[in-house]
């Protein structure tokens, strides 16, 4: 949890990237990003081409069986999220985190993230929405967990990196802990480099905007939230399928 107010500084940014863009393992709080849980081993290294999904059925999490571990997308794919605000849509980037898009898209088969509800807006220095808890508190994701993959580069003698606006990014808890949790960002944001970058918006912003102007609830610090204009993904689809 974010104990104090989010401040336009390079130092806040971080701070703020340490607990914004993760999610808690046991409880709806939000857990810094430097706390990994202890269950939360690496992942051992994959087969050239292949991915691995480890079992996280110790965090009572959703459970739809595990994505191919041959990904099948190596590309650019198309998808959309439909929500009651109106389409957003993204580019998902299969050449460059192709086990993040696998899981995304095997999630979506599976209705994972159908009527989940964005759970958390950040309008400080930090500027993003994340989603695809099912839970809708922080602390939900699927029964398994993955590695990191494309992870931006820190800018020289920082300790963040330039998370631009339209960036598509994965939520984790600590290293090798990503699930279903996502954030888009609506403005261009520094973050420590320590999150899956997988694709970007191309439609839909005036969606997150008009989200980030009603503000959050502040239940986390000043501009750190429940989004107070709810955002409810209804459906996800990937092109072709």
């Amino acid at each position: 949890m974010l104990h104090t107010a989010l401040r336009v500084t390079v130092g806040a940014a971080l701070a703020a990237g340490l607990a914004a863009m993760t999610y808690g393992q046991a409880a709806p709080r939000l857990l810094p990003a430097a706390s990994q849980p202890p269950h939360a081993t690496p992942i051992p290294t994959a087969e050239p081409g292949k991915c691995q999904f480890l079992d996280n059925t110790e965090q009572g999490a959703k459970n739809v069986g595990t994505p191919p571990v041959d990904p099948p997308y190596t590309s650019t794919v198309e998808a959309t999220l439909k929500t009651n605000l109106g389409d957003i849509t993204l580019s998902l980037d299969g050449k460059k985190a192709p086990c993040t898009v696998d899981s995304f898209a095997y999630l979506a088969g599976k209705d994972f993230f159908d009527n989940t509800n964005c759970h958390r807006l950040t309008t400080g220095a930090l500027k993003v929405l994340q989603c695809g808890d099912p839970t809708g508190t922080g602390a939900g994701g699927p029964a398994y967990r993955y590695g990191t993959e494309n992870l931006p580069t820190a800018k020289s003698g920082a300790q963040t990196a330039e998370y631009g606006k339209g960036t598509l990014a994965m939520a984790n808890a600590g290293p090798d802990t990503n699930g279903s949790q996502f954030f888009m960002v609506y403005g261009d944001s520094e973050l420590p480099p320590n999150y899956t970058v997988f694709g970007k918006i191309t439609g839909g912003m005036d969606v997150l905007e008009q989200v980030a102007k009603a503000g959050s609830d502040n239940a986390n610090g000043e501009g750190d939230g429940a989004p107070k204009k709810k955002v409810t993904i209804q459906d996800v689809t990937i092109a072709g399928r």
